[in-house]
């Protein structure tokens, strides 16, 4: 265990969308911790290293809020809390962006609610994407000109752009309180969710230009989804896929439903694809991730048959499997969406269990074995962190990387750390975008990239320029069909880690 830098709580995020069933057992969990911070299991041959520990003034509770490795290969997030400005909804203050290395310098970008009466957005509850054009564009659950949460694109060097603000319409149509992350799709725009708003005011599907037009494409009515928090996925058939929080067609659940699957066409024709009834889940916070073998996979935050939330595949026709019931000893409550890591297995967390009681990394094979690979508070007073209730993501050296919004330096009331998590996976790159057409713009985000000497798609030469060690520019060759990105360096081979699709 390595602690590089240090940031300041068994405090409760103050997020609408929480049921009675969370809040019992945050409360029930927080007591869990301080027992765990006086009888800590000692670490043994641990691979996780805390990068970072906030302090509050640098931001706070880093929420679902998955990080993203930009082109200068270092990594960027948001905090819902913390910063120092205050506002109206902030509590106690209203969020970050904020920058990290691999090597653990933390700078805070960004500090929200920096213009009056918030208009620049406040509470950031997802991470952020790098577009394209390489700039960062994100969401703000509240503040905006409306008060019901913003869309902005800042740069890496942390000047923010409010790009639109929600509520803009009658009885807001357009959507309110947006707490998923962007996602770009093959066609340049970026599509997300509302967890307000619409016809309905229970939540939205939307797209964006990066110049700011947004078009509302659905909106939920209870009976197909509402309370939407997850980030959509563009699957390889040129759809999006999603979840939602809360509804559905099932009574089984208390709130209004158990959550739903549903699919999504980019000019918006909507199917819902499965209704959970409690016993395969129930409260689904997190996205899906799309696996290499076409079906997606997912987790539930309640429900199964031990109630702590469970891992599912589905097919994109809509057929659920659920694979891992979790009972608390191997973890529980996963928030944060899964990862395909270059092995082929799926990674995650969850927000809860394990040895100590305050959540876990697992690992799961394809086929649904699960192996819990890491407890956190494992360390006197949560000095490893505590409650990770965002995703992972695997950089292009490899490793994990994830937050906590709690533990840290500041001990077992803490604001949350940054950590990575090594499992001697080797290095790759990664193309920003995964799909294009012959002579579309490519990047290729890795490490050490300095020197390459040949750029690849499926062993079609491409003309590339290599613009600094984490970054190359390059076309879809004439030629090419779809398959693995390959960059020879000096040192090694990289392959990427996912197929780029070669479109029509």
């Amino acid at each position: 265990m390595t602690i590089l830098r240090t940031f300041a709580s068994c405090t409760l995020p103050q997020t609408q969308g929480h049921n009675e069933t969370f809040l019992k057992r945050w409360q029930w969990a927080c007591a869990i911790l301080v027992f765990c911070a006086a009888a800590a299991v000692p670490p043994s041959a641990q691979t996780l290293t805390t990068l970072a520990s906030f302090t509050g003034t640098d931001g706070s509770q880093p929420y679902l809020a998955n990080l993203v490795q930009a082109t200068n290969g270092n990594f960027y997030g948001t905090t819902q809390y913390g910063g120092t400005n205050k506002g109206t909804g902030c509590v106690p203050d209203c969020g970050t962006v904020f920058e990290i290395t691999p090597a653990g310098k933390l700078t805070t970008l960004y500090d929200f609610c920096a213009q009056t009466n918030c208009t620049d957005g406040s509470v950031p509850n997802s991470g952020l994407v790098q577009a394209s054009n390489g700039l960062l564009y994100g969401t703000t659950n509240l503040g905006g000109a409306n008060g019901f949460g913003t869309i902005f694109e800042m740069t890496l060097a942390g000047k923010l752009t409010t790009i639109y603000s929600f509520c803009s319409v009658t009885a807001c149509t357009d959507g309110a309180r947006p707490g998923a992350a962007l996602i770009q799709a093959t066609n340049g725009k970026l599509y997300s969710t509302t967890s307000e708003g619409g016809s309905s005011f229970l939540g939205t599907v939307y797209e964006i230009t990066l110049a700011g037009k947004l078009t509302t494409l659905h909106s939920f009515d209870g009976t197909d989804g509402e309370l939407i928090n997850a980030a959509l996925v563009q699957a390889t058939d040129g759809n999006f896929y999603g979840t939602t929080t809360l509804g559905g067609t099932s009574t089984a659940c208390s709130g209004g439903g158990c959550g739903t699957v549903f699919k999504i066409t980019p000019g918006g024709t909507f199917t819902s694809l499965h209704s959970f009834d409690g016993t395969d889940g129930d409260y689904l916070y997190a996205g899906l991730v799309q696996a290499t073998n076409g079906n997606f996979y997912g987790v539930t935050y309640l429900g199964g048959t031990a109630k702590y939330g469970t891992v599912f595949e589905i097919t994109p026709g809509g057929t659920l499997t659920t694979w891992q019931n979790f009972d608390f000893t191997d973890g529980g409550e996963p928030l944060g969406a899964l990862v395909q890591a270059t092995d082929g297995n799926l990674y995650g967390t969850t927000s809860a269990g394990g040895t100590t009681g305050a959540g876990t990394i697992f690992e799961m094979t394809p086929a649904g074995t699960l192996t819990t690979l890491y407890s956190f508070c494992s360390l006197s007073q949560c000095m490893d962190g505590k409650i990770p209730e965002a995703g992972l993501i695997q950089g292009t050296n490899g490793d994990f990387y994830g937050t906590t919004i709690g533990g840290g330096a500041g001990g077992t009331e803490g604001d949350g750390t940054v950590f990575s998590y090594a499992t001697g996976l080797h290095p790759f790159v990664e193309t920003q975008p995964t799909a294009g057409k012959v002579g579309a713009k490519v990047i290729i985000l890795g490490n050490n990239l300095t020197g390459a000497t040949s750029v690849t798609f499926n062993n079609t030469t491409a003309v590339f320029k290599v613009v600094s060690n984490s970054e190359i520019t390059t076309t879809v060759p004439t030629g090419a069909t779809t398959g693995k990105v390959r960059v020879v360096t000096p040192k090694r081979k990289l392959t990427s880690n996912v197929n780029f699709r070669v479109l029509k």
